[in-house]
């Protein structure tokens, strides 16, 4: 986003998370394909290592200003992982050792300013008390196990805090102000966020019967929106929305047995 958008200013660290994932992919294509990609990515995580200790506006693209975010934290820790991952098993021309510096840092970082232990949860941004859906994310990324103690903590404070009629929040507006007037609806990506998490915890009676009241949803033609109102019973915001749409996809494959985490290169 370039202009016309508050987002035009917004500095969001998660992306090269997002990036890194998807040019892992690229060594499935030709050389012509894979050797710049890889290039492209030793570009970006050069970079990453300078700018990942700032705080950032999140994956939500809050008006409440720039904290550090435990999801973009974890990102950026996903763009690290990858790219050490990429460049060791293609013999990139990447600065690995540094990368390999600067994933580990982040991980002890992250680990020990993102989680609060009274909560046993990762929280939304460091040193907060509040909980934020986006850290349902943290073990479908491979951060950490999905049977890690603080993993469960995680997803089970979630579930019991940050849902309505059994669908997710993104985060509580009253306790965690975003700058934005009124209410919202549940977040439906965070919805399939929850299911994945609950298949790989073994809850998969749960995650299945969750999966299929969200794909009751749909309307005629299929679609999703970005929100959804329990009460009323209808879509909310942007529509058809992509994310929705893509963390359904995310799910069907984890509860087929298709996916499963990567697993990291580092454990804390």
């Amino acid at each position: 986003m370039r202009i016309g958008n508050a987002a035009a200013e917004q500095f969001q660290l998660d992306v090269f998370g997002e990036v890194a994932v998807a040019l892992a992919h690229t060594p499935m294509g030709e050389d012509d394909l894979r050797v710049p990609a890889t290039e492209l990515e030793a570009s970006l995580v050069d970079h990453l290592c300078k700018v990942w200790p700032e705080p950032d506006d999140g994956i939500w693209e809050t008006r409440g200003g720039r904290k550090h975010f435990v999801h973009s934290k974890v990102m950026a820790w996903v763009a690290l992982d990858r790219a050490v991952k990429q460049h060791e098993r293609y013999d990139g021309s990447g600065d690995v050792k540094r990368w390999k510096k600067n994933r580990d840092m982040l991980h002890k970082e992250i680990c020990a300013k993102g989680f609060n232990k009274k909560m046993n949860a990762f929280t939304q941004s460091y040193g907060s008390k509040t909980l934020d859906a986006s850290c349902l994310r943290l073990g479908i990324v491979g951060f950490l196990p999905m049977d890690d103690p603080r993993i469960v903590g995680t997803v089970e404070a979630i579930q019991k805090q940050l849902t309505k009629d059994g669908l997710v929040q993104r985060y509580n507006p009253e306790k965690s102000p975003d700058g934005l007037k009124g209410s919202e609806g549940t977040f439906l990506a965070c919805s399939f966020w929850l299911v994945t998490c609950l298949w790989l915890m073994g809850r998969k009676d749960e995650a299945k019967q969750m999966f299929e009241r969200l794909l009751a949803l749909r309307n005629d033609v299929g679609l999703l929106s970005e929100e959804y109102d329990p009460k009323a019973k209808r879509m909310l915001g942007n529509f058809p929305q992509a994310l929705s749409h893509i963390a359904l996809v995310h799910a069907a494959f984890a509860i087929s047995g298709q996916w499963e985490p990567e697993k990291a290169g580092v454990r804390d």
